[in-house]
């Protein structure tokens, strides 16, 4: 009788630890800055494909988005579940701003796929050419802002080139077309899809090769009571980035069924990524060489005032798996 009241009271112990675990009853979005027009959400397409994000517990049938910066911070942080993988950039501009936000795993870590092109047949071949020219950026603060402004002013051409602030890609094929620039950024997929309208004049990662974009940010007073939910999204990722540098191919597939695009374009653009030098989808470890680069970014753009910043106050690498952490 000792040993069955003592089973059954472990039992009910297991129960309790079991449930004190709360995941989400239904079906929830996360959000994914430029979702449906970004390779950013690529590992989450292949994460809800092959049922990764169920496997951990998460019924994930849809992704919040926006045109990126801090509209994307603001949807995650109002959302069901509060997490979001956003540009650092807005990350860290929010923070500043006093929402209260933890960084808990990295995103993207190169810059990959922002290209400069010029209409084909353009004379423009590198950097150097766009002395006196007009580059078309997306707009004020933006990574494109900031990677321009970084790489231009590496090469000492910053105060020759006449930069234009031209909003989403659409608008920015508009503005080259119609003249109003020289050369303006194209991010992966749609330079896959234009390509035969446009000339490749320069890579972003050639020019600053070690830069992170984007990381995956949770509402702190979420995170205190459902550490084990962001846990479970975190590997859920991972396994969708690891599956998806195993199989480029099938994820093309993937990616093209999620994205509403041709696989063919789907496929070239993932190609094009994975034949750049480096890491592009982090498995979840953080770069802090990359973040800083950003930083420097931000205060080149004066979006942030210049002087040391702690990253401790705003990252959490505690649950992240131990191969992942710094």
């Amino acid at each position: 009788m000792k040993f069955i009241r003592t089973f059954h009271k472990t039992a009910a112990c297991l129960l309790l630890s079991i449930t004190a675990i709360s995941f989400p009853a239904a079906a929830v979005n996360l959000t994914v800055t430029h979702w449906a027009d970004g390779m950013y959400g690529v590992p989450f397409a292949v994460a809800m494909e092959k049922g990764y994000f169920k496997e951990a517990g998460i019924d994930v049938t849809g992704f919040i988005t926006s045109a990126g910066g801090g509209t994307t911070v603001r949807n995650a942080m109002a959302s069901d579940i509060p997490y979001g993988e956003v540009a650092l950039p807005a990350a860290i501009a929010a923070f500043k701003q006093g929402v209260d936000l933890t960084i808990v795993h990295g995103g993207v870590l190169s810059l990959a796929d922002i290209y400069w092109v010029a209409k084909t047949g353009s004379a423009l071949n590198s950097i150097s050419d766009l002395k006196d020219k007009k580059l078309g950026y997306s707009s004020p603060k933006s990574v494109t802002d900031m990677v321009s402004t970084m790489a231009l002013n590496k090469v000492g051409i910053l105060a020759n080139v006449d930069r234009k602030a031209v909003g989403s890609l659409s608008g920015a094929i508009t503005a080259l077309r119609e003249g109003a620039v020289d050369v303006i950024y194209m991010t992966e997929p749609v330079y896959s899809r234009e390509r035969a309208t446009l000339k490749m004049v320069l890579k972003s990662a050639e020019m600053i090769p070690n830069a992170t974009q984007t990381v995956g940010i949770v509402r702190t007073d979420y995170l205190k009571k459902n550490p084990d939910i962001i846990k479970a999204i975190i590997s859920a990722r991972r396994k969708g980035v690891e599956y998806l540098l195993r199989n480029p191919a099938e994820s093309g597939d993937i990616l093209a069924k999620h994205y509403k695009m041709s696989p063919d374009i789907a496929k070239t653009a993932i190609s094009e990524i994975l034949a750049s030098n480096g890491t592009y989808w982090s498995t979840g470890k953080l770069d802090y060489e990359g973040m800083n680069t950003m930083l420097t970014g931000l205060i080149l753009v004066k979006a942030i005032e210049p002087g040391p910043f702690d990253w401790s106050k705003i990252v959490d690498e505690s649950l992240l798996p131990a191969d992942q952490r710094k």
